[in-house]
């Protein structure tokens, strides 16, 4: 390894070790090259608070944001609790992205105080494979405390935030404990040579990543494996200097 980067990994291990994190957790790669290498070994921390959110329109419905984290969620073996205060969670849209019925335990709380209990009280649990909990306001404190219990405990903890009006989503720039931070937009599907409609697209945005890099590309949307996939004609772009086509 050049010593440049022996040094960039070093200081990212430093990072790491002094924002709390653990050299030596587990990671649930992406299986996107150009994405793991922006997340600290490799991929996404296993036992730890990740936030998700919808970009533009989708930061209302959520629809996005969902399937992405149901994409994550149907990688970890093990059911996976889903705390909500609306019940408008589709179940065969999560089915689409590898999360079946059978592996999802739903919970509906009177309001968000009582969704972010829920999920703490999951994630103490230990025996989950993930936590998912849908609010608008995450606050600092709360956020620590859902990180505490996912370490804990193993339990990967995914923040759903959904607002109730396009405004309200502004909240999504205060700092939180959360690992990282995601916003998942939708995009057209690419056109078939046949009537039908094609792999749907995001631009998944890795906003913030605790040691890591922040990066933004366009993906195929999650499949019946919950993975992820590179679009062919994405993938034959000629790298640029930055920004929503870096994919070297």
């Amino acid at each position: 390894m050049p010593a440049s980067a022996a040094s960039l990994a070093a200081l990212r291990a430093r990072i790491a070790h002094l924002e709390g994190g653990a050299q030596a957790r587990a990671v649930l790669p992406f299986g996107i090259p150009m994405l793991d290498r922006r997340l600290p070994q490799g991929g996404l921390a296993v036992g730890c608070l990740h936030e998700v959110a919808g970009g533009g329109s989708a930061a209302v419905d959520g629809a996005a944001a969902a399937g992405f984290a149901a994409g994550i969620a149907a990688r970890l073996p093990g059911q996976v609790l889903w705390c909500v205060t609306r019940a408008d969670l589709f179940a065969p849209g999560l089915a689409l992205a590898g999360l079946p019925p059978d592996r999802v335990i739903h919970v509906e709380a009177g309001d968000e105080t009582s969704v972010l209990a829920c999920m703490e009280e999951g994630l103490r649990h230990g025996g989950l494979a993930a936590v998912v909990a849908e609010v608008g306001r995450l606050p600092m404190t709360a956020s620590r405390r859902l990180h505490l219990a996912a370490k804990a405990s193993g339990t990967t903890g995914l923040v759903l935030r959904r607002w109730r009006r396009q405004a309200d989503a502004a909240d999504f720039g205060q700092p939180t404990a959360a690992m990282t931070r995601w916003r998942i937009s939708e995009l057209p599907s690419a056109p078939l040579p046949v009537p039908g409609l094609g792999r749907a697209r995001w631009l998944v945005e890795l906003i913030r990543a605790r040691a890591g890099e922040s990066v933004d590309l366009e993906l195929e949307a999650c499949d019946g494996t919950g993975h992820l996939g590179l679009p062919a004609d994405v993938a034959d772009r000629p790298a640029a200097a930055g920004g929503r086509h870096a994919y070297g």
